[in-house]
């Protein structure tokens, strides 16, 4: 399995893999919404339903054992602090555009601002998440928690099916496990992938058998779905959905080790290691693009949706791209030497940590 610079190629591949999918969804759903018409990219983010943000939790817990013991400024600044800097700018930045310039309404932005401290906002709840599970595992590892009971009691929360009204309260009882999960199967995910990388016939065969069942799950009795909205079949059921969310989870990992053998897969892998710079960035262009493409005519679902996705894809990196050549915004994709908790910056002084 190849290592680069210290990151695994696998591990960026599946990234770039998740990052597709999160951006599929929403522009599946804001064309649907616009247009009324169900395309292509409705069907692909139905197959994924089940694991397409399941996926992104657990690869962001795979490493988590690498870091939760060291002391609690340390790992806060890397796994708290770190995602709440990207969530706070992006999240003004999203604000300001879309209701204070956009929608000329500096009232509502204001009390936006305000909700976006409590309550995760738009498409960063990602973030969001990721440092409030941080600080969660982090304070379960200090108190000695059994990984077998958290994970059991994670599982119960989010066989549940909790609608409190609370974003927060209800995302964390969805996701926690996935994140979870990624610590405590951590070696076995290492393992399945250099598995698959050294048995690409066998790794073949279970994505195939994986994605017969999944793809029945999904599209079983009880499917519907209309421009805006999808609904599972049986892979709806408490309990189903949990196992098809880490069995794609892993069929991810394994589809990730198989394309890390390509060279012409590369760019994947690139792009997954750049997976938060596009998803902090990507909201944006992604409605300017459309709302333009459906003024000059455009309108058939398919061909808008693929172009909607080309530029919410590749917005984000040109603007980082800009940012590196000429050093100008170095802040929106990386974090300042101000913004570290006192006495934990690895880098030298003055030094960016970039969002990854």
């Amino acid at each position: 399995m190849q290592n680069t610079g210290q990151r695994l190629d696998w591990v960026d591949m599946a990234k770039g893999l998740s990052i597709f999918l999160v951006v599929i969804m929403y522009c599946a759903a804001s064309v649907g919404e616009d247009t009324g018409q169900i395309g292509f990219l409705h069907w692909t983010i139905a197959f994924a339903m089940p694991f397409r943000m399941p996926e992104f939790f657990l690869l962001s817990g795979l490493f988590l054992g690498a870091v939760i013991s060291r002391p609690w400024a340390a790992y806060a600044d890397r796994r708290v602090v770190h995602y709440l800097y990207f969530y706070v700018l992006w999240a003004v930045i999203h604000i300001v555009f879309k209701e204070a310039l956009l929608a000329r309404d500096p009232a509502g932005a204001g009390a936006s601002l305000l909700s976006a401290i409590v309550e995760p906002y738009g498409v960063l709840w990602f973030i969001y998440m990721l440092a409030v599970f941080g600080l969660v595992g982090k304070l379960l590892h200090d108190l000695r928690a059994s990984h077998w009971t958290v994970l059991a009691i994670a599982a119960l929360l989010q066989m549940a099916d909790i609608h409190t009204g609370s974003y927060l309260v209800d995302q964390f009882a969805e996701y926690f496990v996935y994140f979870y999960a990624g610590l405590v199967f951590a070696p076995q995910l290492f393992r399945l992938a250099d598995w698959s990388s050294n048995h690409v016939k066998a790794a073949l065969a279970l994505l195939a058998t994986w994605a017969v069942v999944n793809a029945t799950m999904v599209f079983s009795p009880g499917f519907r779905m209309d421009p805006v909205h999808i609904q599972m079949g049986w892979g709806a059921l408490p309990g189903l959905h949990l196992a098809l969310g880490l069995a794609g989870a892993a069929a991810i990992c394994v589809a990730a080790a198989l394309l890390s053998k390509l060279p012409s897969m590369a760019w994947l892998r690139w792009l997954g290691s750049k997976s938060l710079v596009i998803y902090v960035a990507f909201v944006l262009p992604m409605g300017v693009a459309r709302t333009i493409l459906l003024r000059v005519g455009i309108d058939e679902p398919n061909l808008l949706s693929l172009l909607t996705m080309i530029v919410a894809v590749g917005t984000p990196l040109i603007l980082w791209w800009l940012v590196q050549r000429t050093g100008i915004g170095r802040f929106l994709f990386e974090r300042p030497a101000w913004a570290h908790l006192p006495g934990t910056q690895r880098a030298a002084p003055g030094v960016a940590v970039p969002a990854e």
